[in-house]
């Protein structure tokens, strides 16, 4: 099913090429391979080894063998980093307090929004017997919400800050975790996907955009761009690891419900 991302992004590959100029720098900078042959085998690393434990549990070798592999390679480097003249992350990005903050904040969210689609989509389909095109449906209103609170979010920003709209945000979705987890087997769409879903996704969009932007303005102009692909990583890799420890708890749950007879 996910293969319908390889067209989207070839095409996005090909429209780059065509419509984007590259910007020149007043001088010529060294590419830092070192680190970035360390930070990609970490990171990809790490991730296959926070994916295997859906299938394989946490203590397995399979798991626990990447997971630590990844750590290294990641440790090794931030040796380098520390290290390198020209660094492809220097370090004293992490000193600054917006940066690391907005960072750690959307680390969480990614792991509560990620994992959020996976158990709506198991519920929709497994619990009220929606077929998988019905579950893509019911999801729509709320993917369409996160779009408005990204929207919305840069028009609020100037009045109430960037910190306070974070917060906002946050604490809205927050309120709609709480309303989804009111859900029963015997739920109806509206009070059990729809409306949580869209209380959900309205508060990550409206969290997102000013988390963004505190990262970046808290980071000199020449490290912006490297600033915006970190709390993209951030986003991603709590997603990831968000992902595998629910589906933990959720198959533990499944375990102990099972041992006292409960469907």
């Amino acid at each position: 099913m996910l293969l319908i991302n390889v067209p989207i992004g070839a095409l996005v590959i090909v429209a780059g090429f065509a419509w984007l100029t590259e910007s020149r720098a007043g001088q010529e900078r060294r590419l830092d391979v070192p680190g970035a042959v360390l930070v990609t085998a970490g990171l990809a690393t790490l991730a296959y080894g926070i994916v295997q434990t859906e299938e394989k549990g946490w203590t397995a070798a399979a798991t626990l063998v990447p997971l630590v592999a990844g750590l290294a390679l990641l440790g090794a480097f931030l040796v380098v980093e520390a290290r390198t003249k020209v660094p492809l992350m220097p370090l004293k990005l992490f000193k600054v307090r917006s940066v690391s903050a907005a960072n750690a904040a959307m680390f969480v969210c990614g792991g509560g929004m990620f994992a959020m689609w996976m158990f709506m989509t198991l519920y929709a389909q497994n619990v009220l017997d929606y077929s998988p095109l019905k579950a893509g449906l019911a999801l729509i209103p709320s993917s369409l919400t996160i779009v408005l609170g990204s929207m919305l979010a840069p028009r609020v920003m100037p009045v109430l800050g960037a910190k306070n709209v974070s917060v906002l945000g946050i604490v809205v979705a927050a309120a709609g975790f709480g309303w989804q987890s009111t859900m029963t087997v015997d739920g109806a769409y509206v009070t059990s996907i729809m409306l949580p879903g869209i209380v959900m996704m309205f508060g990550a969009g409206l969290a997102t955009t000013p988390l963004a932007s505190l990262a970046t303005s808290g980071a000199a102009p020449g490290d912006a761009g490297l600033v915006s692909g970190l709390i993209n990583t951030s986003r991603t890799m709590g997603g990831a690891l968000g992902l595998a420890v629910l589906s933990t708890v959720r198959r533990r749950r499944g375990w102990t419900a099972r041992r006292h007879g409960r469907p």
